[in-house]
């Protein structure tokens, strides 16, 4: 059985099609995009035909080709119905999840200090008794006890350092994933691996997986966002050879100001009427082109980011704007950066965005880990607790999937004296919300942090289950690029069933 529907030789996408039938008048449902896992019943079911008797072979550029009123119409007539669901999601079984916001503590945050309580560490301090040998990257001395005392949270009793005590107010909203193992020691092929499955940087991320399976929700807004200080697009929120309009799009989170968060947001020199004769007048060529050339991915991308940016003008005003937001929410939330990330990332989600990136780095430990990963506690703690428990009294929290993580843990051992080395062979990440078991700590590390010993979690299998709770069977989800078929998991993975709700 195909697992797609091809025709003429042109495999549609939904995020290509979005809005189509608001200008054409006609109902049409869209065929699966390419390689994208199809639903099994929907085989089954007689497809929605174009009235006129308009045959559904028909290519892209032939749909944009045959409306007469041109592109800029079709950008209006989606802003005048932008209230309109264009979701594209496509699942072989009913998804717990339809949001993800993924916290990426870049440089690996340190498990042992955090989620990890190893008594040991003070019994055997300063020494390196036997299993606790393993090999580090730098040259480490003695075991280094946590100076933090780890105390119960909620109803469930998960154990959390002093250092995240808002954090373990929302213990009973998480699982904590205490027997995760990464791929590489080092800090790019790790993260790599944690985002993309793979330790070299030209496959997709995890955003823009999800961004390709589900669609849109809202075709005023991308389907994938990076919140980031300075607006940087990080190298972790790339498309790789997907198609260019599932990369991450960066937005500024150290600005204020929507105008500044988002560069050259607004056109200083035509109104939006002036706007969209240009726009129309750039798409009629691109049509040309198109015609002339035959597909052409990297234009076809072009036009729907025009597309978007279009009329992202109109909506990031309202969504990038926290300053309508009350001031017990402000104060909730802190004034911080990260915090103004956090509250950016549930206002996305609010208006369907389905994949936040909010990354915040310098969790790279070598020395004076006391006062570094104290400081760094302190802006995260405040604002994550806010953001759980904002999701969860709007209702958000059982459709939004919240992990945090980075791209491996820390080293039992001390390095520099009062630092700790890169450790991918055990840490912690944890996920809430989405169809998540919450007040679950799963699986763990030996007696000094150093390794996972029980139930042991590879990144891959972190991917299928977050695909999973997305409504896919991440063996299925794939795309096909240089003569095979590729997909986030690679040919690992498992669901770990015992995270669900």
């Amino acid at each position: 059985m195909s697992n797609s529907f091809t025709r003429r030789g042109r495999v549609f996408g939904f995020s290509e099609l979005a809005g189509l039938s608001v200008v054409c008048n006609r109902s049409f449902v869209p065929p699966i995009p390419k390689n994208r896992t199809p639903d099994p019943g929907s085989m089954d079911k007689p497809m929605t035909a174009i009235p006129d008797h308009s045959p559904i072979d028909i290519s892209r550029r032939q749909l944009l080709g045959s409306l007469g009123a041109g592109f800029g119409t079709l950008a209006l007539a989606d802003l005048l119905h932008a209230e309109q669901d264009s979701s594209g999601v496509v699942t072989p079984h009913a998804p717990k999840a339809k949001h993800v916001i993924f916290l990426f503590m870049a440089g690996g945050p340190s498990h042992i200090d955090l989620f990890d309580e190893k008594p040991s560490l003070k019994k055997f301090a300063g020494q390196r008794p036997a299993g606790a040998d393993l090999r580090t990257e730098r040259v480490t001395g003695g075991l280094l006890p946590a100076p933090w005392e780890f105390r119960p949270g909620g109803k469930s009793g998960l154990l959390i350092s002093d250092l995240l005590p808002n954090l373990r107010d929302c213990a009973d909203d998480l699982c904590l994933v205490k027997s995760m193992v990464g791929g590489n020691p080092n800090h790019a092929p790790a993260a790599n691996h944690l985002f993309s499955g793979r330790i070299d940087q030209i496959h997709p991320s995890l955003g823009a997986w999800v961004s390709y399976g589900l669609g849109t929700e809202n075709r005023n807004l991308p389907g994938f966002v990076s919140l980031s200080d300075g607006g940087t697009a990080s190298r972790y929120v790339r498309n790789g050879y997907l198609p260019g309009e599932y990369q991450g799009t960066p937005i500024n989170i150290a600005e204020k100001d929507p105008e500044k968060m988002v560069r050259y947001l607004r056109n200083g020199s035509l109104n939006r009427e002036q706007q969209a004769r240009q726009v129309e007048f750039i798409a009629r060529l691109n049509r040309r082109q198109l015609e002339a050339s035959g597909d052409d991915p990297a234009l076809e991308a072009r036009i729907r980011a025009m597309e978007t940016a279009f009329r992202m003008q109109f909506a990031a005003g309202d969504v990038f704007d926290i300053r309508s937001e009350t001031q017990a929410t402000h104060e909730e939330y802190g004034s911080s950066s990260f915090a103004r990330g956090c509250m950016i990332s549930r206002r996305l989600v609010e208006r369907g965005v389905r994949y936040i990136h909010l990354e915040l780095g310098g969790w790279d430990h070598h020395e004076n880990i006391d006062k570094s990963i104290t400081s760094l506690s302190r802006q995260i703690d405040q604002p994550i607790a806010a953001l759980l428990r904002d999701l969860k009294r709007r209702g958000l929290l059982d459709e939004t999937l919240v992990v945090w993580g980075g791209e491996f843990g820390r080293t039992p051992v001390s390095e520099s004296g009062n630092g700790r080395d890169h450790n991918h062979y055990g840490f912690t990440m944890w996920l809430a919300g989405g169809g998540i078991k919450g007040g679950l700590a799963y699986g763990a590390t030996d007696d000094f942090g150093f390794r996972a010993v029980e139930n042991r979690v590879s990144v891959h299998d972190l991917h299928a289950t977050l695909l999973h709770l997305l409504g896919f069977d991440h063996e299925r989800l794939t795309y096909r690029y240089s003569g095979r078929d590729f997909r986030l998991t690679d040919v690992h993975g498992e669901v770990v069933q015992e995270l669900l709700a």
